[in-house]
């Protein structure tokens, strides 16, 4: 039998600290420069506990990306698709080029491949899915799942990767317009 997880209980506060020294240590050196150890003595948890529960610095830091992503980039219900999915097109600019974009960047190119990274790229999935199932409930003509990911999500990250210059949120809304124009609504 499982023991019970205490939401907010010690298993929380440990994971807070380790993320918050993560992040923090991930603003102050290289990605390569950064070790378990490091992350140990920042956050005053025991080496061991953070081997026991991440495994790696990568397992560690997926987590990490996947729950800043999870908990700073919620699918919006804005009530229209175009609210909808100009909402999220912005929050993906956004996150592609604020302060950590980087380290996104590289650990879902890296990580994506690990557990963590198909559970999180599987629900998110899911989550977009249900966005647009509630366009077409609302009587909208939605884009595919696959659409919207061609059309608005690989040019954000493509712009963000190959570029090096993130797209702005003017460049997200015209992907958006994009998106609707060729589906033929206007959401």
């Amino acid at each position: 039998m499982q023991p019970a997880r205490r939401p907010g209980g010690r298993t929380a506060r440990v994971r807070t600290a380790v993320h918050e020294a993560v992040l923090e240590l991930l603003r102050e050196e290289e990605w390569d420069d950064v070790s378990i150890a490091q992350v140990a003595e920042r956050s005053g948890v025991h080496q061991a506990t953070i081997y026991r529960r991440w495994g790696t610095l990568s397992g560690l830091i997926d987590d990490v990306v996947y729950e800043r992503l999870s908990q700073g980039s919620p699918v919006p219900d804005t009530g229209t698709l175009r609210g909808d999915i100009e909402a999220y097109a912005l929050q993906v600019a956004e996150d592609v080029s604020g302060p950590l974009a980087a380290l996104l960047m590289r650990a879902g190119m890296v990580g994506s491949r690990g557990p963590e990274g198909e559970t999180f790229l599987i629900n998110r999935g899911v989550q977009l899915q249900a966005m647009l199932d509630r366009a077409a409930a609302r009587g909208e003509q939605p884009p595919t799942l696959l659409e919207l990911m061609e059309v608005i999500i690989a040019p954000l990250y493509y712009h963000a990767i190959f570029f090096n210059r993130p797209a702005g949120p003017d460049h997200a809304r015209s992907l958006v317009d994009r998106l609707l124009s060729l589906r033929g609504s206007s959401g």
